[in-house]
């Protein structure tokens, strides 16, 4: 089955890279506060009400549940062996279809000047370039990311010198200000925060997350 995923600029070109074979997005809804564990991901059965008022197994679907049974969502990335189509920024000419992740920051005013990138949200299935197929899916807390998996997410390493070795965070950042982190994790951090502590899931509020490990086919 293929279901659309977002990625960024920068996160499109990690992809193309080979650095990033790991995204972490936020479950939706949140379990509630009382939840400690989480089962799953896993094809189940989850309970609903049939017209009679009667508590009845519903159809089944892959995702993650709690112990009572209270509260349980199906997971909006498919399983092991579906395939994700990219989404990215993009624009289309009558020369076919541009990706703004091929262009450098400082070509992009030069190139196809009367042209505006469109927003990866309107991309067309049939824009599509970039699928990847999952690989694996599982559950965790934002802050339970390991040192490894940050540099998963596509977080990169620069080094310029013994005493001025950093990872690099260049999605928030200007060209030539990139923001310099002792480890991945940090990194990642100022990344996710970014992205997502605006709707209130910042890193600091540790929520649950997917976490899709994937590979470029």
């Amino acid at each position: 089955m293929e279901r659309p995923i977002i990625f960024s600029t920068e996160m499109v070109r990690a992809i193309l890279e080979g650095r990033k074979t790991q995204t972490r997005r936020v479950i939706k809804p949140q379990p509630p506060n009382y939840v400690d564990k989480i089962y799953g991901p896993e094809i189940y059965e989850p309970a609903i009400i049939n017209k009679d008022g009667e508590l009845v197994p519903g159809k089944p679907v892959y995702g993650v549940y709690d112990e009572w049974g209270e509260w349980g969502v199906k997971c909006p990335y498919g399983q092991p062996g579906d395939i994700l189509w990219v989404r990215e920024t993009w624009i289309k000419d009558a020369a076919g279809y541009h990706y703004r992740a091929n262009f450098n920051p400082g070509m992009e005013e030069t190139v196809k000047p009367t042209l505006r990138w469109r927003p990866s949200i309107h991309m067309p299935r049939e824009a599509s370039r970039l699928f990847l197929r999952v690989k694996n899916v599982r559950v965790e807390r934002l802050q339970d990311i390991s040192e490894q998996d940050a540099i998963a997410e596509g977080i990169e390493w620069t080094e310029e010198g013994p005493l001025h070795a950093h990872y690099l965070d260049k999605n928030i950042c200007k060209t030539g200000a990139w923001l310099n982190f002792t480890t991945a994790r940090e990194a990642f951090a100022s990344l996710w925060d970014s992205i997502n502590a605006k709707n209130g899931y910042g890193w600091d509020v540790n929520p649950w997350v997917w976490v899709i490990e994937f590979e470029l086919v």
